[in-house]
């Protein structure tokens, strides 16, 4: 098996991954979306609209 970051042979302490650096290099694009999946549901859109608006509606926090 591969590494799927840098496809070079995994190790077994950081299995799929050859190393932490392309495990966090994973984690990254988790947490950062790349890895989401878009949809097309109608409802999941109307919600995540409302939520937008709901955000910029609620003033800035006076530092």
């Amino acid at each position: 098996m591969s590494c799927p970051i840098c496809k070079a042979a995994t190790k077994p302490a950081f299995r799929p991954f050859c190393s932490r650096r392309c495990s966090d290099i994973d984690l990254g694009k988790w947490l950062s979306g790349d890895y989401a999946v878009p949809s097309r549901d109608p409802e999941d859109i109307d919600a995540a609209q409302e939520a937008a608006e709901a955000a910029r509606a609620v003033p800035p926090k006076p530092h």
